[in-house]
């Protein structure tokens, strides 16, 4: 057998690898489910113990040898297309290229921020790791107020409560904290909340809320505000209306709907027949907010309100599953192509 391992090295060493189908044949010939190496394995097996040091030696050196062509083989073959190729795979299936799309969520959050942009409002970020402080109590949610239940969250540390976000409020108070009035800012940003996934509903989404801070400042202001949004967004001659709600940070709070109209079936189902949409909530911050941050409630007042974005594209859209934002499926992402 050793005669035999000498020899077959020696037709390792004699044969041509010109291109990739030649290396591949040479691969599956020698190191192939069916291939050389295996029956020599089988051999080797049979051999007498006193044989199997000096002939293991020899099928490591044979393997090792094998190996060793092909990689300098596939090297040169890459070495040659590289400084004589234009660098084309010439094998890729023909056609161009297909151009990528926006993702929905994206276009829809780009054109919410442009229209509050030309508001006045100017773009704020903070951390989505947040402390109890952040969330919860610098918002006026005392301790066991009842308030905290709204919200499942995702508790990352007890000691001290470190949390997801369960919404981009906590952006306010740390802008209220670090900065002097006045401010009109836009916070747009993920929040988690422990929900289960369902088509109404995800554990991750996207929120946008706006802040508006100075002297005199009115609830006329608020509703002027997001009448201006709603109209530049859903069309100019949107209507919208304020239904009396409750928030922990805002005093009074309100939920804001548009007409969406009753013309057609699902018009009808989607608002439940009465023409109406919930697209997100505000209120004037309450004083109790504003002291908490520093902020003389006697002199300053403000509103806040804020939007999922993920509702508004799917109103926008007429997308019936929330999922499909968040599954990467290309079929589902090519309607929106054009869109920016």
């Amino acid at each position: 057998m050793r005669a035999q391992l000498e020899a077959l090295m020696a037709k390792v060493l004699e044969v041509e690898l010109k291109d990739a189908d030649a290396v591949e044949v040479f691969r599956v010939e020698w190191l192939g489910r069916k291939g050389r190496m295996k029956d020599l394995m089988a051999a080797f097996k049979e051999a007498p113990n006193e044989q199997k040091r000096e002939l293991g030696m020899l099928l490591n050196q044979l393997k090792q040898l094998i190996e060793e062509r092909m990689e300098a083989a596939s090297s040169g073959l890459q070495s040659g297309i590289a400084s004589t190729g234009s660098g084309e795979d010439y094998s890729r299936p023909a056609g161009g290229i297909p151009m990528g799309t926006h993702h929905p969520l994206s276009v829809v959050r780009k054109e919410i921020i442009g229209i509050f942009e030309r508001l006045g409002f100017t773009i704020s970020e903070g951390p989505e790791i947040e402390d109890d402080y952040h969330v919860f109590s610098g918002l006026n949610f005392p301790e066991e107020h009842p308030a905290r239940d709204m919200q499942d969250t995702f508790f990352v540390d007890r000691e001290p409560d470190l949390l997801l976000r369960t919404h981009t409020s906590s952006v306010q108070v740390r802008e209220m904290e670090q900065h002097d009035p006045p401010m009109r800012l836009i916070m747009p940003g993920r929040v988690f909340r422990n929900e289960a996934i369902s088509a109404r509903a995800h554990c991750m989404f996207h929120q946008i809320e706006g802040l508006y801070i100075d002297e005199d400042v009115s609830f006329a202001d608020l509703k002027q505000t997001l009448l201006l949004f709603a109209q530049e967004f859903f069309g100019p001659d949107t209507k919208i209306r304020l239904r009396p709600s409750y928030f922990p940070f805002t005093e009074p709070s309100a939920e804001v709907d548009v007409y969406w109209g009753l013309e057609t079936e699902v018009d009808k189902r989607i608002t439940k027949g009465t023409g109406w949409l919930e697209i997100l909530g505000c209120g004037m911050v309450d004083p109790n907010v504003l002291e908490a941050a520093g902020i003389d409630s006697r002199k300053y007042s403000g509103f806040a309100f804020g939007m999922g974005v993920e509702r508004i594209t799917m109103l926008r859209y007429q997308i019936g599953d929330l999922r499909a934002f968040f599954e990467n499926d290309a079929r589902f992402l090519d309607q929106f192509r054009g869109q920016h």
